[in-house]
């Protein structure tokens, strides 16, 4: 079991930073960062398998469709490195870092739902008489 792995990873990780932080508090961000990478090479192959159903259902889809897709796992991926690297910043105490990290995914992800929600707006003007 994958969750299993994981979380020993991240037990693992959470004792070692205590110890070294008594010690050499500077290094407790690095260990952090190294646990947080095996742990995303983990769920990575998770992910590339979610991705590959979806772009074999894509592909089945006429050209919207297929469009909107892509759009939606382009801001699903945005959403989790931006959520990734805003948990970084906040545990290295970073906070002014973090939220501005939080703030450019927003505007990314908006501006690459605009094909989406205009899509959407043509769609319930239509329907409007």
């Amino acid at each position: 079991m994958e969750i299993i792995k994981i979380i020993g990873i991240a037990l693992s990780a959470v004792v070692i930073i205590i110890i070294i932080k008594q010690y050499k508090p500077e290094f407790a961000v690095y260990i952090s960062l190294i646990a947080s990478a095996l742990i995303i090479l983990l769920v990575l192959d998770k992910v590339s398998g979610i991705v590959e159903l979806l772009s074999n259902l894509a592909s089945r889809m006429n050209g919207t469709s297929h469009e909107f897709l892509k759009i939606l796992i382009k801001i699903t991926g945005i959403a989790f490195l931006t959520e990734f690297a805003v948990n970084i910043c906040k545990d290295s105490g970073e906070s002014a870092i973090a939220s501005k990290i939080d703030l450019g995914g927003k505007v990314i992800i908006v501006t690459i739902s605009i094909p989406i929600i205009s899509s959407m707006l043509e769609t319930v003007l239509k329907i409007l008489p």
